[in-house]
């Protein structure tokens, strides 16, 4: 017998209900019951003692019928004064919570309703706060790992704005202004490009013998531009064209124009009211901001003012000596002789034709070379041999390593003019639209770079929120496990007295 009494009643938590209702000790429409107690203590905490402990009890939490008890020996103390000598209290609020314990006792009510309680907690309430505390961690974890994206795209991002400045020889303070003084370096860049041709003497000369001797009749003299800017270096166009220097050159005052103008004031890339127009006529490959007056830039249709005021277009009205003052420009403006105005002014490299002429020249020379260098390179080829005998010396006594230094000499005259660097200087010599593409494309990389930080910074802010949120549910957690485990001791207890104290054990409410 006294095993009998040791032995556990072992209670799946999550079928307690059906078991209590199995075994009888509460009723199958305890549901109805317990509507009707919850009905009436909300009518009864209305009219409440002032009392700290019943304020704990009423406070944030399901009131059961183990409260109810509590509140009912509280108020045997506050409404004593109402006891009559039948031992009976007149307070109504001690009625009202006497009937409510009442009402939990008929049919066990309570136990039904703290196993249905239990039972919600474990299976829903509480594994809900962990899910949302386990959601807030994961969110920590996501937010900080994309603000650690963030900011490395930002430096990314970053690093690339520094080094497309870099690519076009800037410090990027002021993109738009370190733009435009680029070009102010570019005319001593292309005057030492030309004096680096004055070295391609020796390379002209056999590109020239070569193509004499394999063309006997050509008479025409290869790489003109070459041969020019070999002996003169970077000459006016006027100088080119005519082969005598200019007595006087009018460049256009590109750098006092740019320097006159504030980028704020005008934006060249709408062509606006306030833009400054370009002739859409004629375009010399340069962006000229600013003309002054005193420049005629060879696209006048009309003849200038002589000085007896006297104008038209008849050269026969024109006196001998007149006309041997007077040249016509391409464009159909008139220059006095001997000075280089408008798009002769401007020196070879700087005009896009001649230029590229020159790109072209060197190529075609380097190319030469090269197959020269092939040629001597098969000296077992008895029809190549036999082919120079007759070649002129210069021919004959070129070796491999030399004409190798001459390409190396042609290669690196390419590369400058070729390089992404100048070609920006170009761009930007030949339209200032293009700076402000350039502008707003590197500002744009710093705007990304901005927005990232932005973005970054929101991470942590919604970080920070999962973080309050989980330091506000933890306590939220801890408070439900604890009453959970207060009400599951509360049923084992009250289950045990219904089987002489045996000890009950509520299975699978681990917490």
């Amino acid at each position: 017998m006294q095993d009998h009494q040791n032995l556990p009643i072992d209670i799946q938590t999550s079928k307690l209900l059906d078991w209590l209702v199995d075994r009888r000790h509460c009723s199958l429409k305890w549901q109805v019951q317990v509507r009707t107690v919850r009905e009436k203590i909300a009518v009864a905490i209305q009219d409440m003692p002032e009392n700290e402990e019943i304020k704990r009890l009423l406070a944030g939490s399901y009131i059961h019928y183990f409260h109810c008890l509590r509140i009912v020996e509280i108020l045997k103390g506050t409404e004593a004064s109402t006891k009559n000598i039948f031992g009976r209290y007149s307070s109504q609020r001690m009625k009202d919570w006497q009937e409510i314990v009442s009402l939990y006792e008929k049919d066990n009510t309570y136990l039904a309703e703290l196993a249905s309680l239990l039972v919600r907690n474990i299976s829903y309430e509480v594994p809900s706060l962990k899910k949302q505390i386990g959601k807030c961690q994961q969110l920590q974890q996501e937010y900080s790992r994309k603000e650690e994206e963030y900011q490395l795209a930002a430096a990314e991002m970053r690093e690339r704005f520094y080094s497309s400045c870099k690519q076009y020889g800037i410090t990027g303070d002021n993109v738009r202004r370190e733009l435009l003084a680029l070009v102010k370096d570019l005319p001593s860049q292309l005057d030492e490009i030309g004096a680096g041709a004055g070295g391609l003497l020796e390379a002209i000369n056999l590109y020239q013998a070569c193509v004499q001797f394999v063309c006997e009749s050509s008479t025409e003299q290869v790489v003109p531009l070459l041969r020019h800017m070999q002996i003169r270096g970077n000459t006016t166009i006027y100088e080119w064209r005519r082969g005598v220097k200019p007595t006087s050159v009018e460049r256009p005052e590109m750098e006092e124009a740019k320097e006159s103008i504030e980028p704020e004031a005008i934006d060249w890339g709408d062509f606006g009211a306030e833009s400054v127009s370009v002739p859409e006529t004629v375009d010399y490959g340069i962006s000229i901001e600013e003309a002054s007056e005193e420049i005629d830039w060879g696209i006048s249709l009309e003849s200038n003012v002589q000085e007896n005021g006297t104008t038209g277009l008849d050269e026969g009205d024109r006196s001998a000596a007149d006309t041997a003052q007077i040249v016509v420009l391409d464009a159909g403006s008139e220059v006095p002789e001997g000075i280089a105005r408008g798009p002769d002014a401007l020196s070879l490299l700087e005009t896009p034709e001649t230029r590229n002429q020159f790109i072209d020249e060197l190529m075609e020379l380097e190319i030469f070379l090269s197959q020269r260098i092939v040629e001597t390179s098969e000296e077992a080829d008895i029809l190549s041999v036999s082919q120079f005998q007759l070649a002129p010396p210069i021919l004959q006594d070129q070796t491999k390593e030399k004409l190798e230094a001459m390409v190396a000499a042609l290669q690196d005259l390419i590369g400058r003019m070729t390089s992404l660097r100048m070609q920006h200087l170009f761009m930007i010599l030949a339209s200032p639209r293009y700076v402000d593409r350039v502008t707003e494309l590197l500002h744009q990389k710093l705007k990304q770079a901005d927005l990232l930080l932005l973005k970054k910074d929101l991470m942590i802010q919604k970080r920070q929120e999962a973080l309050e949120e989980q330091a506000a549910l933890e306590p939220k957690l801890d408070l439900l496990v604890q009453k959970t485990k207060e009400l599951q001791k509360l049923i084992e207890a009250d289950v045990s007295k219904r089987y002489s104290g045996r000890p009950v054990n509520l299975m699978g409410a681990s917490l």
